[in-house]
C-alpha cells in the first residue's frame, strides 16, 4: 500500500475514533495501534507497553506536573490575583485592556517553562478565570490564550531548542539567543491583533478600571513583586546552572507555597485542591503524550515521516520554494506528531538539503519552531487545544476556530523572519563577536 493510501486511512481512523467520543490519549493510542498492526512487522501490543512505560516514566517529563502544580497554586491563592493587580493598571489603556495579560503571562513564563503544555496550563489557571468573571469575550480570552502559550517552545529555555541543537549539530546556546527577538516579534504581532479587534469591536470590551496616576500604578505594581520574584527564582536557578529545568519547576512550586503561605492564603484546603487539579490536568496531559509517544513510534516503524522527507529533498526546490514546502510539510505532520518528534524522525533525512539550499542552520531552527508551535493549535492533534480543552471543556473543533487568527500571526512572523533573516541571526552574531 502507497504511503498516501496508509496515510488517508490512519486520518480516517483518527476522525472515527475521536468523533465516537473516545478519550484524545486512547485515540491516539488506537490509531498507532491499527497502524503498527496492519503495517509492520513487530507485535503492536508489545511497542504499546514499552512505549507507554518509556513516556510514562520519564525523569525529563517531572517538569511538567510540577509546572502546573505552581500554576494550581498561583490560582488558587492571591498571587494570580495580584499579578492582575499589577498589571492592570499599565495595559488597561492599550485597545483590549487585560486581554494583553494573556500575552504578558505566557511570555513571562514561557522563560520558565520551555514547554507550551506547562505555559498553556500554568497562565491558564491564572487568566482564564480571572478575565472571564471580568466580563471579557470567551473567544478572545481561549484564542490569545492559546496563540500565546506556543511561546513556551520560542523564548528560551527551549526542549525543542535543546532537541534540534542536538540533531542537527547545532550551538544550543547561539539557538538560545536566537529565539529571543522572534519570541518578541511573536508576543508583539498578538498584541498588535489584540488592539486591532478591540477597536473594531469597543462594545465587547469591559469598561477600564479606575484611571490612576503613574506614582499609584507603581503603587499598585507592588503585587507584581511576588511572582516576579518566583520567576527570577526559577529561570535563575536554570540560566546560572544551579538546577535543571525539572528541579526549577520543583523550586518553582517551593516559592508558590512559601509565598502564598507569607501572604496567608495558603491552607489545607487550598493546598489539596490545588494538589488535586494538579494531578487532574496532568493525568490528562500525561495520556495524551503517552499515546503520542505511541503514534510516533507507530508511524516510524511504519516509514512515513521518512518517506515524506525524502520526497521532498527529490523535488529540487530553490530556497524560498523548500521554505514553503517544509513549512506546509510540518504543519500537516503536526496534525499527528508531537514536535520533538517531528524535529527528531525528520532532520536527518532534511538537513543535508537545507544546508545544500544556503540555509543557515541556526535560523532554520527558529524556524522549524515557529512551525512547530503552529502544529501545537492545529487540530487533531494540536497539544495546546487539548489542554483548553481539558480547562475550559469546549469542543476542540470550537477552541480551534477561535484560535485561527494566531495561527495566521505565526504565518506572518515566518514570513518575516524569511524577509529579513536577521531578526533570527543578528544576536547569535554579536554573541559570536565577541
Amino acid at each position: 500500500m502507497s504511503d498516501l493510501a496508509i496515510t488517508g486511512l490512519l486520518m480516517l481512523s483518527l476522525f472515527l475514533i475521536l468523533g465516537s467520543g473516545v478519550w484524545i490519549g486512547l485515540t491516539l493510542s488506537g490509531v498507532a495501534w491499527i497502524g503498527m498492526q496492519l503495517f509492520s512487522a513487530r507485535p503492536a501490543g508489545d511497542a504499546m507497553a514499552v512505549t507507554i512505560w518509556g513516556s510514562a516514566s520519564s525523569w525529563t517529563l517531572t517538569a511538567l506536573p510540577l509546572f502546573i502544580w505552581m500554576g494550581e497554586i498561583l490560582f488558587r491563592t492571591r498571587l494570580s490575583q495580584d499579578m492582575f493587580k499589577g498589571l492592570a493598571p499599565w495595559v488597561q489603556n492599550l485597545p483590549g485592556r487585560l486581554l494583553h495579560t494573556n500575552v504578558v503571562g505566557c511570555t513571562i513564563f514561557a522563560a520558565v517553562s520551555g514547554s507550551s503544555a506547562a505555559t498553556c496550563a500554568t497562565i491558564g489557571k491564572m487568566t482564564l478565570p480571572e478575565l472571564t468573571r471580568r466580563g471579557y469575550p470567551e473567544n478572545m480570552v481561549i484564542g490569545t490564550l492559546a496563540g500565546a502559550s506556543t511561546l513556551g517552545l520560542l523564548i528560551p529555555p527551549s526542549i525543542i531548542m535543546i532537541v534540534y541543537g542536538v540533531t542537527a549539530e547545532v550551538s544550543i546556546s547561539k539557538l538560545f539567543i536566537a529565539g529571543v527577538l522572534p519570541g518578541v516579534l511573536l508576543a508583539a504581532l498578538f498584541s498588535g491583533y489584540i488592539m486591532l479587534w478591540a477597536l473594531r469591536h469597543p462594545e465587547q470590551v469591559p469598561a477600564a478600571d479606575e484611571q490612576l496616576t503613574f506614582a499609584q500604578k507603581l503603587s499598585a505594581s507592588r503585587s507584581l513583586i511576588p511572582v516576579v520574584l518566583l520567576i527570577a527564582a526559577v529561570l535563575g536557578s536554570i540560566y546560572t546552572g544551579f538546577a535543571t529545568a525539572t528541579e526549577a519547576a520543583a523550586v518553582g512550586v517551593l516559592g508558590s507555597l512559601l509565598l502564598s503561605g507569607l501572604q496567608g492564603s495558603l491552607n489545607w484546603e487550598s493546598f489539596r485542591g490545588a494538589l488535586m487539579g494538579a494531578t487532574r490536568l496532568y493525568c490528562m496531559i500525561a495520556l495524551i503524550l503517552a499515546g503520542a509517544a505511541f503514534l510516533t513510534l507507530s508511524m516510524g516503524y511504519i516509514g512515513l515521516p521518512r518517506h515524506l522527507a525524502e520526497w521532498i529533498a527529490t523535488l529540487g526546490l530553490n530556497q524560498a520554494q523548500l521554505i514553503a514546502a517544509l513549512a506546509v510539510f510540518f504543519i500537516i505532520l503536526g496534525c499527528f506528531l508531537d514536535g520533538i518528534s517531528m524535529v527528531v524522525l525528520t532532520m536527518g533525512v532534511l538537513m543535508p538539503t537545507v544546508q545544500a539550499a544556503g540555509i543557515d542552520p541556526i535560523w532554520f531552527g527558529i524556524f522549524i519552531v515557529l512551525v512547530v508551535e503552529m502544529a501545537q493549535i492545529t487540530p487533531p492533534v494540536g497539544f495546546n487545544l487539548f489542554v483548553l480543552q481539558g480547562m475550559t471543556g469546549r469542543e476542540l473543533t470550537w477552541i480551534a476556530r477561535v484560535t485561527f487568527p494566531m495561527f495566521v500571526l505565526m504565518c506572518a512572523a515566518v514570513a518575516l523572519i524569511y524577509l529579513f533573516p536577521a531578526i533570527v541571526t543578528w544576536l547569535p552574531q554579536q554573541m559570536s563577536a565577541r
